[in-house]
């Protein structure tokens, strides 16, 4: 008996330990404030795949977000569409939008919410290389619109939304509000707050990978991602307006370092704000391992 006793207090902290780390069944809120970069869609990819190594209950992607690259979208949805967890994203707070790349995000979500003040739409594909004119270029502006238009529709008759008002987003740069959007049968909920949302989604039936399941969220516990200090780091770094600054400064330290050989310094700042600059604007790519 005291054997078994004593064995039953060296596996327990283990017992508890697994209990925490797998089938938690937490809900994971993903905070996104901003252009959404190459950056924040390695943040947000991570945080979806770590939310299905764990089989956690939901996961809910706050977003606040102006657009931001195809390339990085694209990813970010994809890793949503393979997700075993049901994906909601909450366009939040009041005041905050979702436009461009933000609602093909919202739109190929699981779930989609908004709060009250809030509004989606702007889905137009910005043109963001410079050259071809006249027929050429109208030409390449139809082949995006078309392609991103079609995108679109495929992600909202996918979920079961609005794909006519989905293509118009893309086509002519609609926009509307919370509460239009819910009428328009845009987005699925309207809630006050997170907590509501959650509230809101407990027993709720979601369809994922071809079969029905039924949310369990209350009284579960709300865990916070945000990023680590390097993805923060080159967040900042891929602001335009820093990409801006730092190609400034790098011409300045090249033309002190080819005006004035010898000097070294400039040649070296000029030389990193340059490489800096380039991987902003997407022109260098970054290995990480």
């Amino acid at each position: 008996m005291i054997i078994l006793r004593s064995l039953f207090v060296v596996l327990l902290p283990l017992l508890v330990w697994t209990t925490n780390a797998f089938g938690t069944g937490r809900i994971i809120v993903i905070e996104v404030d901003g252009v959404i970069n190459p950056v924040v869609a390695e943040f947000m990819v991570n945080e979806i795949h770590n939310a299905n190594k764990f089989s956690e209950e939901l996961i809910v992607i706050q977003m606040d977000t102006p657009g931001g690259l195809d390339p990085s979208m694209r990813k970010i949805i994809k890793a949503i569409q393979n997700s075993k967890v049901p994906v909601a994203s909450f366009i939040s707070p009041s005041g905050s939008r979702a436009a461009s790349a933000g609602v093909f995000i919202a739109i190929a979500s699981h779930i989609s919410a908004m709060e009250p003040g809030t509004k989606i739409g702007a889905a137009h594909p910005v043109k963001l290389i410079v050259g071809g004119e006249g027929e050429q270029a109208k030409i390449i502006e139809d082949k995006v619109v078309n392609d991103t238009s079609t995108y679109i529709r495929s992600l909202a008759e996918q979920r079961g939304r609005n794909a006519d008002w989905a293509e118009l987003s893309v086509r002519k740069n609609v926009s509307v509000s919370s509460e239009e959007a819910k009428r328009l049968n845009v987005i699925d909920l309207l809630t006050a707050n997170l907590d509501s949302l959650v509230l809101a989604l407990d027993t709720r039936e979601v369809k994922l990978g071809g079969n029905i399941i039924t949310l369990n969220t209350a009284e579960k516990n709300i865990i916070f991602k945000k990023m680590n200090s390097r993805q923060r780091v080159l967040n900042i770094i891929a602001s335009p307006n820093v990409a801006y600054v730092l190609m400034m400064l790098g011409l300045v330290g090249l033309y002190l370092e080819l005006s004035n050989p010898g000097l070294i310094l400039p040649g070296v700042v000029g030389s990193l704000s340059l490489v800096l600059a380039l991987y902003a604007m997407q022109t260098l790519p970054i290995n990480y391992a």
